[in-house]
């Protein structure tokens, strides 16, 4: 929840044509559009609502691929993260190096671009997204700030696409304009006068003078709370990563898990899986797995934003001391986890599990909300060439090791289980170091809180001093025995 919100305010809500001809009227914003791939949409705004010669000093499209290369220089791919950065960081140049003598005392600059796919005249199953951005000052004079963002057009129609496409540009420059100072707000102000259903906003990304204290994370995080996404990824840097750019050409293997902590286990299945994986992968392509964590935040929803924000991200932290790129999703059945990544993927996936996931897994209750129950997930589940790496467990009760050959489902899925044992879309990892199968994060978490020193051999060294130094998961360095 937001400032605002908590002191029992309403945000205004301005439609798009107030915010246009608020930014017309703004004599301190003074600027270029340039949009390639489904009309100039965002700049329509601004001449349709008057007073556009105060704002608008350029606006240009270059449809063609090959007068775009000559403006911008050439790209691997045209709607992409790396062109519109170019387009950005070109436009830009080009304001303050023609304008900076003549009004760069009163005009704060800036550049609007987009690159996007929308449905075509042709038809097809064009995968229909765009990459929108805004290089400006905020002050005149001022270094740049920016922000990116990818967006999913999910109309139907392209008149309809066009429109959504408008109105999200103009939600972008009014919340650069006048939200900036609260980076949530902004967030929020995307969606202003569109809804979920018409737009999907997979990766923003705030940098500059102007957002140096915002943490990207945090904002990817809000997307998803408010339905804007269903995923947030970052890698082990913290930067933010959208996901079509970062699994492009990639074979993926997945670990889900809550990773508090992290210990030597979750490393160990990640190491075993990946072996095997890339054992079953032609040559060329083994050097092309991706390994991701992920940790799933369906009750962010619910839960104050604060404390949720700060335990994902002490989590993630953690995941990146490992050198992991971790996904933070609202996805809580593997299908749908599942169909998130082959969307964004045409090479293969693998999800890696202990057994004791393996048998929620097989757990009919989950599945309750389906037509088909759990005949219906899994055949959602393995549409597609999908392998599930299974991790044994050490069964302390009885001292048994429980692995793929001796574990037990309950009696109606038996046939289910057998079937997909003879189809070989699960695989026994063997591979394993069995001194890590008395690991589990539940105790170690215990430990960490009692302030018992034996939960450091239980974890990477580089998630141990990263625990340690900053006080995450309930460490107390007072309470070290």
């Amino acid at each position: 929840m937001t400032d605002i919100a908590r002191a029992g305010f309403v945000r205004e809500k301005p439609d798009t044509h107030t915010k246009a001809l608020r930014i017309n009227l703004d004599h301190r914003r003074y600027g270029t559009f340039a949009e390639i791939g489904a009309g100039q949409e965002v700049v329509r705004w601004f001449f349709r609502v008057g007073g556009a010669a105060g704002t608008v000093a350029k606006s240009m499209s270059a449809y063609d691929m090959t007068v775009s290369d000559a403006i911008y220089g050439p790209c691997e791919r045209y709607v992409s993260r790396p062109r519109l950065e170019s387009m950005l960081a070109h436009e830009q140049r080009l304001n303050v190096d023609r304008l900076m003598d003549k009004r760069g005392d009163t005009t704060a600059f800036f550049t609007f671009a987009n690159t996007v796919s929308a449905k075509s005249f042709k038809g097809g199953n064009r995968d229909c997204h765009g990459w929108l951005g805004v290089r400006y000052q905020l002050y005149p004079r001022d270094q740049d700030s920016q922000i990116i963002i990818h967006i999913r057009l999910l109309d139907t129609e392209n008149l309809l696409q066009q429109e959504a496409l408008g109105v999200v540009g103009v939600n972008l420059l009014y919340g650069a304009f006048y939200h900036h100072h609260e980076p949530e707000v902004l967030v929020e102000s995307l969606l202003d006068n569109l809804s979920t259903s018409r737009i999907e906003i997979d990766m923003i990304e705030l940098s500059g003078i102007g957002f140096r204290m915002v943490d990207n994370r945090v904002m990817s995080l809000k997307l998803v709370q408010l339905g804007l996404s269903k995923a947030a990824m970052f890698d082990s840097s913290g930067k933010v990563l959208q996901p079509s750019e970062f699994f492009y050409k990639k074979n993926i293997l997945l670990e889900r898990g809550s990773f508090r902590p992290v210990t030597h286990v979750n490393l160990d299945m990640i190491r075993c899986a990946h072996e095997k994986f890339a054992a079953e992968l032609p040559p060329e392509e083994r050097d092309q797995i991706v390994t991701i964590t992920e940790l799933t935040m369906s009750n962010l929803q619910q839960t104050n934003t604060g404390s949720s924000y700060s335990d994902f991200l002490a989590r993630a932290d953690t995941l990146a001391a490992c050198g992991m790129t971790t996904i933070i999703s609202d996805y809580f059945e593997y299908y749908r986890m599942v169909g998130f990544l082959t969307q964004h993927s045409a090479k293969r996936v693998a999800l890696v599990m202990g057994v004791p996931s393996l048998k929620d897994l097989f757990d009919s209750k989950y599945y309750q909300h389906l037509d088909g129950g759990i005949l219906e997930s899994f055949g959602r589940l393995f549409k597609f060439d999908l392998k599930i790496y299974v991790y044994p467990f050490f069964n302390r009760e009885d001292g048994e090791t429980i692995n793929l050959d001796n574990f037990r489902v309950d009696h109606e899925v038996r046939n289910l289980f057998k079937y997909l044992m003879d189809r070989g879309v699960m695989v026994q990892l063997d591979n394993y170091k069995e001194e890590y199968l008395h690991i589990f994060s539940r105790e170690v978490l215990q430990l960490i809180a009692k302030g018992i020193h034996t939960w450091e051999d239980m974890v990477p060294n580089a998630v141990a001093k990263l625990i340690k130094d900053r006080g995450l998961l309930g460490y107390n360095k007072g309470q070290d025995k």
